[in-house]
């Protein structure tokens, strides 16, 4: 017959390995954790970027067209202005739209 002080080594083993899968549980856990919250990070990071690259084109697209029409009309600096300012409003309005604050227009109002 085995006394209390055999059997203690046996059951220290297996509450040790007990807590040995424990905390393997618990670190793959954390780890499947970190990555989801690194690829949110990252996707919201991507999507910032994108609205703010938006954004920006569309102002320079709105200063290049003013700069060819004064160029091309000799009405320096009114061509540029007009189109910086409605570039502008292109690029909010675009930035809107990627936040959800405006819908996107349907087809049918695009075309016509």
């Amino acid at each position: 017959m085995q006394s209390d002080h055999d059997k203690r080594p046996d059951d220290f083993d297996n509450r040790f390995d007990k807590l040995g899968a424990k905390l393997d549980e618990q670190k793959a856990t954390r780890r499947a954790e970190q990555n989801d919250k690194g690829l949110k990070d990252r996707a919201g990071m991507a999507y910032g970027l994108k609205i703010a690259s938006e954004f920006v084109s569309a102002i320079l697209v709105g200063a290049a067209i003013g700069w060819v029409l004064d160029k091309w009309l000799g009405t320096t600096p009114f061509g540029l202005i007009v189109f910086l300012i409605l570039g502008f409003a292109a690029g909010v309005l675009n930035v809107m739209r990627a936040a959800g604050r405006i819908s996107q227009p349907e087809a049918s109002d695009r075309d016509g």
